[in-house]
């Protein structure tokens, strides 16, 4: 079968499909990035909060439509032509995994719903529907059963990919339905981790992003939290330039961790610190471990040991009984603090957690009023920060060019791929992605440095 593999949501969930991407290929299945040529379609869903759910249900409906038109079959996208008799569609992540019910009701038109700890099934579940009359397929089992590593295809650019160290969470916040979709903490061994490391470099990838729910947690599952261990040794695999941490938590920034970052000189100066409050009552609200000062304590230390660090951070406004004052004060913490990278999302009630039940919903106007009160702020901070940097000459990788402008699209140590801005370089020579280059900068917007390559190539052992 030609099969179409749509992935959705955190970097996470992209190794999930890399990995039964690859078990497919090896069952003698193709792969194509078009829908309509695809004989089966497989979207892997996110089930996070409401805009995730949101996007997940759009593509299920985009992928059914491509669907040969049955007798009594509802048409979800008006005017599209049949085309595709015969197609299966599968969903599996966490939308299904959480959903599987609503699903089968909902969209008939699914061919099969597969729960996470069912990947590996896969190609044995399109084995099953290429039969004539086959009926639709729901496969589920154990959470624990989704494999935590093994071999997998690239589907990042080849010069950086996703490092998956753990799966589930153990901090049962009580507006995240993570550990409801993933499963407790199962933390991934570390010879194993630094073997995929190794197999990624010698396949051409300079940059490592390390990914979990909460990779600051790693081996807290075993009982000796073993992160720092994982650096070093990370640190130690040639091939590797940058090795970049997403998610780690404030509780959880000892001085051992910020000593580790320091010591291997490979882990690039930036944390994505998701801290999502600084009012004390608000984070016990939120059944958070630590309180204001646990948040403002690891910031300050972070700065104070590196004061080059770019700090990333998630927030939620509206959490169920935040009063005005306990807003303005996360307002005046944004302006005080001066995160270098900050998103903010209006609290979403969801399903089987207790922020959904708790009192003092706020209304959604409310809540989204909020949350675009402190991206405005943002906003203001990050072209100021972005504004100091005009001057100077950064070391960035090449991801590759905008094909509208002619600028080669960057990255410096202060920017993770698919998240944060670019540098848009201007070069008289081409700049081929994965290098580094120097760049002078001479321009700055709200999200995006502009500059121009000042050297060819430049010294290996500039970060």
């Amino acid at each position: 079968m030609k099969i179409a593999i749509i992935s959705l949501g955190c970097p996470k969930n992209q190794v999930d499909a890399d990995v039964f991407c690859h078990s497919l290929i090896s069952a003698g299945h193709t792969t194509t990035a078009d829908p309509a040529e695809a004989d089966a379609i497989i979207v892997n869903t996110c089930g996070f909060i409401e805009s995730a759910k949101t996007e997940a249900i759009e593509n299920i409906l985009d992928a059914c439509a491509l669907k040969e038109r049955k007798p009594g079959l509802k048409e979800r996208k008006p005017g599209l032509k049949e085309r595709k008799p015969g197609l299966k569609v599968i969903v599996t992540g966490c939308l299904a995994e959480r959903y599987r019910q609503e699903i089968r009701k909902e969209m008939p038109e699914v061919d099969a719903v597969v729960g996470i700890g069912c990947n590996a099934a896969l190609p044995a579940i399109l084995e099953r529907l290429a039969a004539p009359d086959a009926a639709p397929e729901e496969d589920f089992g154990p959470k624990t059963d989704l494999a935590l590593g093994g071999k997998r295809v690239i589907s990042t650019p080849a010069h950086y990919a996703y490092l998956k160290i753990a799966e589930g969470c153990n901090n049962r916040c009580h507006y995240c339905a993570i550990p409801l979709i993933r499963g407790p903490l199962r933390s991934r061994p570390l010879e194993d981790c630094v073997a995929e490391a190794r197999w990624l470099a010698g396949e051409g990838v300079k940059e490592l992003v390390v990914v979990a729910q909460d990779p600051t947690a790693y081996g807290e599952d075993w009982g000796k939290n073993s992160i720092c261990q994982l650096l070093d040794e990370l640190n130690a695999v040639e091939g590797i330039r940058w090795i970049r941490i997403l998610y780690a938590y404030p509780e959880r920034i000892t001085d051992e961790f910020i000593a580790a970052m320091q010591r291997n000189e490979k882990v690039v100066r930036y944390l994505d610190l998701p801290i999502q409050h600084c009012n004390t009552r608000i984070l016990k609200a939120m059944n958070r471990r630590g309180d204001e000062e646990v948040v403002k304590s690891a910031i300050r230390r972070l700065r104070a040991a590196m004061p080059d660090i770019t700090l990333r951070t998630t927030l939620i406004a509206g959490y169920p009984g935040e009063t005005e004052a306990e807003f303005e004060q996360l307002c005046e913490f944004v302006k005080d603090t001066r995160f270098e990278r900050l998103g903010c999302f209006a609290f979403s009630p969801e399903e089987g957690t207790p922020a959904a039940r708790m009192e003092g919903q706020l209304p959604e106007e409310e809540k989204q009023r909020r949350a675009g009160v402190i991206m405005d702020l943002q906003a203001r901070i990050s072209a100021q920060l972005l504004e100091k940097k005009v001057g100077s000459v950064q070391t960035v990788i090449c991801d590759g060019v905008d094909e509208e402008s002619g600028l080669y699209l960057c990255r410096s140590a202060a920017d993770a791929p698919e998240i944060d801005g670019n540098i848009c370089v201007a070069s008289d020579t081409p700049l081929y992605p994965g290098e580094f280059y120097r760049v002078k900068i001479d321009e700055s917007d709200m999200y995006d440095l502009f500059g121009y390559a000042v050297e060819e190539n430049e010294d290996e052992s500039a970060q």
